[in-house]
């Protein structure tokens, strides 16, 4: 077994608590009452909730003084301002919804502003990644790497396409007509925290998504890095984890693909 720290230790107790939780869920979705955000394309339900506040509940036990992110709760301040929990409970929530079984809790630990230790569980597929600076990342104990191809024609790439209440289409529309003749393939899991680990497993090659929010990245980006990738914006600038996009990648591929999703309006 890889050696975990208790910080580690603790973030996994909450996101395998959680995914418990939603394991019972899925198995009675038909009972959950959905509800919409801000369209009929953003939903959230209450296995969102319940598992928000059962990894809530469980991180406050370990450091109450910490702030905490829930994308479902929104930012709960803590006594010690450099240290905030950044959580999607629930990443992949329309996956859930319709009995697909990509979907993960997300769980980020920032450190004035910059994600230092990250876990991504994906429940029905008995799958856990987790890192911490420093301590290299794993996939149920194992260490893991990304992947070694060299040339964009072997790339599998991973993306996040923006739903209808979502911008930017025209700009989706551009990077697949440059991308696609260029790649060996490109996948839409529709669960931002996925595509992450994948990435630092060395399945995909590369994730980017053009709008996107803390809690779905936080975690990744400990991770993708611990296995040896880079994460920046889309702009290829230095990550900042509420700016909105992301484009996490093996480092022999980045520059290619920073120009191969540049802006559309220039």
């Amino acid at each position: 077994m890889a050696d975990r720290s208790p910080l580690i230790a603790a973030m996994l107790d909450a996101a395998f608590a959680a995914g418990e939780g939603l394991k019972r869920d899925f198995a009675n979705i038909a009972q959950l009452q959905v509800q919409h955000k801000q369209g009929l394309d953003d939903m959230f339900s209450e296995a969102d909730l319940r598992a928000e506040q059962t990894v809530r509940e469980r991180l406050s036990s370990f450091r109450p003084e910490y702030g905490f992110l829930g994308e479902e709760g929104g930012l709960v301040a803590g006594d010690d301002p450099d240290n905030v929990w950044i959580v999607d409970p629930l990443d992949g929530t329309t996956n859930f919804l319709i009995g697909l079984p990509l979907f993960a809790v997300n769980i980020a630990l920032a450190t004035n502003g910059r994600a230092v230790a990250g876990v991504t569980h994906i429940p029905l597929l008995d799958e856990t990644f987790w890192a911490e600076r420093g301590q290299g990342a794993y996939l149920n104990d194992q260490p893991i790497h990304i992947s070694s191809r060299q040339q964009m024609i072997e790339a599998v790439l991973g993306v996040g396409i923006p739903f209808a209440s979502k911008p930017r289409h025209e700009q989706f529309a551009a990077e697949m007509a440059r991308l696609t003749p260029i790649v060996s393939g490109i996948r839409r899991l529709g669960a931002a925290a996925v595509d992450m680990a994948y990435v630092a497993c060395g399945r995909f090659d590369a994730y980017w998504e053009q709008s996107i929010n803390a809690w779905d990245i936080a975690a990744g980006v400990v991770i993708v890095e611990e296995a040896g990738g880079i994460v920046t914006d889309t702009l290829g600038q230095p990550l900042v984890l509420d700016n909105g996009t992301v484009l996490a990648s093996v480092p022999q591929l980045h520059s290619e693909l920073v120009d191969a999703i540049a802006p559309v309006d220039g």
